[in-house]
This record gives C-alpha cells, sequence and structure tokens, in this order.
C-alpha cells in the first residue's frame, strides 16, 4: 500500500502489528470494564434489543436454503474475482492508471522497460485460489465471475423481498438509536473476553445488527454498482455518474467490498463456532432452538458440496473452457444486451483528463512486412477495405488522411482493469461505410492485424456492423496531437469506444465486411475469442 506521495508500507506487517494492537485492546477494555461507570453502562445497554411487536423470532427454512447458496456462490465469486485482480495487479483513485501511482499493488514497481506490457505486468495466483488458477485467463475467470454474480443478485432479490415481506427483516434492519450504545456495550465486551450473554434465535445484538445491515443493505448493492462501474458501455453512456464513479475508483471500492466481505466471513464464521456451535447451526440450518446435531449435521452436508464445488472448479474450467463460456454468456449474456448497443457521443473528457501514461498491450508485430513498414515510415502502407461491399478500396495514409478528420477525447477500458484516457484523430468508421457502401448482406466488419497473436496466427477481431455507424467508432492515426506511436498500433488502429481494449485492434491491415465471422480465424469473433475465451460481447 502506497502511503503518501511515494513511501510504500507492506500489508504482512499487519500481522504483527494487527496482533499487538488486539492484545492492546484487550487489555484496554479489561481496564474499562473494571469501572463503574463502564459496568452501569453496560447492564443499561446490554447489547441486543428486546423483539419489537409483531418480530418473528424463529429463522425459517427459506432463509437457511438462501444462506448455503449464498455461501455456495460467493466461493466462486471470490476466486474468480481474484483471478481478474490479478491480471492487473494495481489499484488507483485517479481515472488513469500510471504506474506509482497506484495506491495498492501485489506486484513489483513496474520495470523501466518503455515496451513493457499490461500483459507482462499480470502475476499468478497459487493452484486453487485464483478460478481457474492459471496466469492469463481472465477470459475464463470473467465467465466465471459475472455469470455466478447474475445467480447472487436473484438470490439476494428474492432474499430482500421474502425479508421484507415478513417480519425476518426485523433482525437485520436497526429499528431504534440504541443500537449504536448496545454496539458499544457489545465490543467492550467481546474484547474483555468476558462474553454478552447470546440469544440469536430472538433478536441479534447490537455489533451482529449493524454487521448484518452494512453487509446486506450496504456492502451487496456497493460491490453490484462498482461492478457496473467498470463497464465502458455504460461509463459512456452515464457521463454524470462516470465523472464521479470512475472505472479506477469503482475498481477500488470492488476490492474494498470483497475485503470487507473477507472479513465478515472469517469473523462471522469464527464467532459461530466459538459462540455454541451446535445451537448456531440448529438455527441456520434446521429452523430450531436447541443443542441437537441436526443442524450441524446439514451444515456439515453443506460445506463438502462448497468443498467438492471448490474443488473441482479449476480442473473442469479447464477441461470444458467452452461450457464455462456457454453457461457464463446465457446467464450475463441478456444484462449485457441492454447495453452493447449504446451510441455514446463525444465530449465526456477534455485536453486536462488525458492519462500521463497509457500502457502497452498485446504482442508487437515482429513480421517482416511490418518490419519493412516501420522502416519505409508506412510509405508503402495500403489498408484494404473489401468483402460484401460495393466498392473495394485500398487506401494509403495519404488517402485516409484526405477523408473528413473525427476528432475525440476518449477512456480505454482494458479488459484486465487498466484505464487511460486520449486524444485520438482518424476517420470515422461512418465514413468509410459511406465509400464502400456494404451490401445487404453484410453484418460483421472484421478488422486484421499485421501483428500475430501471442499464440501464433493473425490476430483479428468481429465487430457488429451497427456499432460502424457509432459516434465513437473510427480508425485512429494520430494519438494525443502526433502520429499514433509504434507501441499503440501505428500506423494505424481501431476505436469503437463501447467495447473493451482488446476489441481495439491495432497495426491494421485490413478490414472486411462479412456475413457471419464462424469462417474466420477459430469461428469465434475474434483472436482472444478463440484462444483465452473472450466474448465477442463484452460491453461489461
Amino acid at each position: 500500500m502506497r502511503i503518501g506521495h511515494s513511501r510504500w508500507f507492506n500489508l504482512l506487517w499487519l500481522l504483527p502489528l494487527g496482533f499487538v494492537v488486539l492484545i492492546g485492546a484487550v487489555a484496554a477494555a479489561q481496564h474499562l470494564r473494571s469501572m463503574s461507570s463502564v459496568q452501569v453502562f453496560i447492564e443499561q445497554h446490554p447489547g441486543a434489543s428486546e423483539p419489537g411487536p409483531g418480530e418473528t423470532s424463529a429463522l425459517p427454512a427459506w432463509l437457511g436454503a438462501q444462506h448455503f447458496l449464498n455461501l455456495f456462490l460467493m466461493v466462486f465469486i471470490i476466486r474468480s474475482g481474484a483471478q481478474i485482480l490479478t491480471d492487473h495487479p494495481r489499484l488507483y483513485w485517479t481515472r488513469h492508471s500510471t504506474p506509482g501511482r497506484e495506491w495498492f499493488r501485489i506486484q513489483k514497481p513496474v520495470p523501466a522497460d518503455p515496451f513493457w506490457t499490461a500483459k507482462k505486468d499480470s502475476i499468478s495466483l497459487p493452484a486453487y485460489v485464483g478460478l481457474p488458477g492459471i496466469r492469463h485467463s481472465i477470459g475464463l475467470a470473467r465467465w466465471w465471475h459475472l455469470g455466478t454474480n447474475t445467480l447472487w443478485l436473484l438470490n439476494g432479490l428474492i432474499f430482500y423481498v421474502l425479508l421484507l415481506a415478513t417480519g425476518q427483516w426485523r433482525h437485520v434492519i436497526p429499528t431504534s438509536w440504541d443500537v449504536f450504545p448496545n454496539t458499544i456495550s457489545v465490543l467492550l465486551q467481546y474484547l474483555s473476553l468476558d462474553w454478552p450473554t447470546e440469544d440469536h434465535w430472538m433478536a441479534y445484538n447490537g455489533l451482529q445488527l449493524l454487521a448484518y445491515f452494512v453487509t446486506v443493505f450496504v456492502a451487496a448493492p456497493v460491490a453490484m454498482i462498482t461492478g457496473l462501474g467498470m463497464s465502458p458501455a455504460l461509463s459512456t453512456r452515464f457521463r454524470r455518474v462516470s465523472k464521479i464513479l470512475s472505472i479506477q475508483t469503482a475498481r477500488s471500492l470492488h476490492f474494498l467490498v470483497l475485503i470487507w466481505f473477507l472479513a465478515f466471513i472469517v469473523i462471522h464464521v469464527a464467532m459461530v463456532f466459538t459462540t455454541g456451535l451446535l445451537r448456531n447451526a440448529n438455527h441456520m440450518y434446521a429452523s430450531r432452538d436447541d443443542n441437537s446435531w441436526i443442524g450441524f449435521t446439514i451444515f456439515a452436508a453443506s460445506m463438502v458440496i462448497v468443498a467438492l464445488g471448490w474443488v473441482a472448479a479449476t480442473p473442469f474450467t479447464l477441461r470444458h473452457p467452452r461450457v464455462v463460456q456457454r453457461v457464463g454468456f446465457a446467464l450475463i449474456g441478456p444484462a449485457q444486451r441492454l447495453f452493447e448497443h449504446v451510441d455514446s457521443k463525444p465530449g465526456e473528457y477534455t485536453e486536462k483528463d488525458i492519462s500521463p501514461y497509457f500502457w502497452h498491450n498485446g504482442q508487437y508485430p515482429e513480421s517482416e512486412e511490418y518490419q519493412a513498414l516501420l522502416a519505409g515510415n508506412f510509405v508503402d502502407y495500403r489498408l484494404r477495405v473489401n468483402g460484401l461491399v460495393e466498392h473495394p478500396v485500398e487506401l494509403d495514409l495519404a488517402d485516409l488522411r484526405a477523408l473528413p478528420l473525427q476528432e475525440q477525447i476518449t477512456q480505454h477500458f482494458c479488459i484486465q482493469g487498466w484505464s487511460g484516457i486520449a486524444r485520438w484523430g482518424g476517420v470515422s468508421m461512418q465514413t468509410i461505410i459511406d465509400l464502400v457502401q456494404p451490401k445487404p448482406g453484410a453484418k460483421w466488419v472484421v478488422f486484421y492485424s499485421l501483428g500475430d497473436g501471442p499464440d501464433g496466427g493473425i490476430y483479428y477481431d468481429a465487430h457488429p456492423i451497427e456499432q460502424m455507424g457509432y459516434h465513437l467508432t473510427m480508425l485512429a492515426y494520430d494519438m494525443n496531437g502526433a502520429p499514433l506511436p509504434f507501441g499503440h498500433g501505428a500506423p494505424l488502429r481501431l476505436r469503437n469506444e463501447t467495447q473493451l481494449g482488446f476489441k481495439q485492434v491495432k497495426w491494421l491491415k485490413g478490414v472486411e465486411f462479412v456475413a457471419d465471422y464462424s469462417d474466420v480465424g477459430g469461428g469465434f469473433g475474434g483472436y482472444n475469442e478463440d484462444h483465452e475465451f473472450f466474448g465477442y460481447r463484452q460491453s461489461l
């Protein structure tokens, strides 16, 4: 974690420091409890509020079922989220992603190499921690994360409805200001190791009540909102929101929500085990208030299911990646379709918003063809535009610069999580469409690169033809007032601002209008879609 401008603090020090602070807090709490005024305060505020009129005390069976589903889904959400984080293991509060300005990192400082890429910067997680647990697997991690989050949100919606339709809402929503002195009282009792009398069957104590309330009604909605805040389509559509909740702010808050959930889980499970495991398990899993083994047996069986899911997720994903992709898209696809056709207009950003650092990414072109063009300052460069068009053309850079100029200052969203704002100059794809006149059968536009992908074979990506007429879809030959540099796609690259960065093909060689992309490359709509299981629809 960065402290101040340039000092860094290794968070592993929190382990010994946290232990020292905890011991000191216990000693302080025990001293306070020896004071008569504090004893009177605890007597007046023992911890739990009395049940209100009409409050339902029993914990119903549906609550236990949803508790298990929440736990089961959170396993995959947390693991896949950790995998996504490691693809760009740096967090920022600024809109841009300038190395050294991150507030948190799980990676070494960026080396001085000017051609260091964001993909090189990713790190690995231990097996069975991340999902799927191998480096450069963000495509599969996203299908797990977005798919299971869809189910988690559906489960949460059902929970809200049932909670508010029954008396159960009084268990997790404070109804009196007494919750605050009761929380202080309970915290003192726990820290002094002289724990309060528990009666969770009737009502939670103040500390539990606030913890549940924050988790259910604050942390969960913030997790959803910040997740959507990382969407290129939504950020370019809802400008007022994205001005405040930039992708990097959303990403940092999303991470802090993860920390809250992890802390809550650890403390919650510890308290369940140490304050009467059998009775607590019966409350949640058997809807009964006794010390029988019924609830614990159900709890143990549920944990076996969770453990099996944990162990099986990675090998299943690696053996059947397309199944994971299809299921993930089936779950998140309907939500993506709501936002993928958002035609945003320029004007959200100005010159002062341009990022001081814009990450390089992708496999640099090494072919003899590209090296010859680069050595000749692209004098012999030709862009082929063909396929299902009335007027196929070949355009050199002079031809492209002779067409009407389009300039826009926009934000780049990389699937790895980094972002950057730049001013792009070039020619609108609508101008290209007007020039070549696509035939009625043209439904997709495929962009081919002069560079290969990391696994060999030409890099390409397909875009729906309707997005070619968007205001912010263009072929860029300038970046920040200068010719496009080598590392960012010279001499020409695509900009389609409603899509993630991997679809913005660099080092453009050709543009082809097709009826369907199934016969192009591996048939999945793009190089990364073929090799790393990305989706051709990635507006979220």
